[in-house]
């Protein structure tokens, strides 16, 4: 069962453009980003699944609205990127696997029993989408082997897009503490899984989770094509 799940919030959402932290933008459905993906969570693994955000922007809010989870700040949000935010989480974390989200991914819950699937196995992965390969996206390359090879904004040839759903296990988690604390502060956490990948050796499946509604929100049409699905 996913014990611990961690959802970076700290960031200060500029192009989506709100006065409040973007994981606590309200959907169609009358709840916000944040407590849709905690009730999600809730429901698939269980009410005693740990949650932690990671806050920075606007901190208050994001308590005040969520009293039934777990925080960690992220006091230098606002010079730093989730690299850093998830250094910080990883490192209070409890011993075991880690599965983080993105503060702004809007999912399909019927994805989280296929992701359980995965954690049970005890393998790192990065939660993919093969049908969508945008310029602007996190992009992913394989080797030769089927694992990870590439991760980045910046891949060329990408295969798919990285979705915002992602899993540590625990094994391999000692190792991308130690490239998070190295990468440069506003690198995105996927440069940390790249360093190890590259030089530790790390293997990281693509879960491949393209038949699933989701959606990561960063400018209003992305929370217009949420909504479609939330409603429907």
């Amino acid at each position: 069962m996913a014990k611990q799940v961690v959802i970076l919030a700290a960031g200060l959402g500029t192009r989506l453009g709100r006065p409040h932290p973007k994981p606590l933008t309200q959907l169609r459905s009358g709840e916000s980003i944040m407590r849709r993906a905690v009730d999600s969570l809730r429901a698939a693994y269980g009410a005693d699944v740990f949650v932690t955000a990671v806050v920075g922007f606007k901190l208050d809010l994001v308590i005040e609205a969520m009293p039934d989870i777990s925080f960690v700040y992220n006091e230098v949000y606002d010079s730093t990127n989730t690299s850093k935010s998830l250094l910080k989480a990883l490192q209070l974390s409890q011993p075991g696997g880690v599965l983080w989200l993105n503060g702004d991914v809007v999912f399909d819950p019927q994805v989280l029993p296929l992701i359980q699937e995965h954690i049970e196995t005890g393998r790192s992965f990065v939660c993919v989408n093969t049908e969508s390969v945008a310029e602007e996206e996190v992009k992913y390359t394989l080797d030769d082997d089927g694992y990870i090879k590439e991760l980045s904004k910046q891949v060329v040839g990408g295969l798919g897009e990285a979705v915002g759903i992602n899993f540590i296990a625990a094994e391999d988690k000692a190792t991308l503490l130690a490239r998070l604390a190295e990468v440069e502060d506003q690198d995105y956490f996927e440069r940390g899984i790249e360093l190890a990948i590259e030089r530790d050796g790390l293997r990281v499946e693509a879960l491949d989770i393209s038949q699933f509604h989701i959606v990561e929100v960063d400018f209003d049409e992305d929370l217009t094509r949420a909504n479609e699905f939330v409603e429907s």
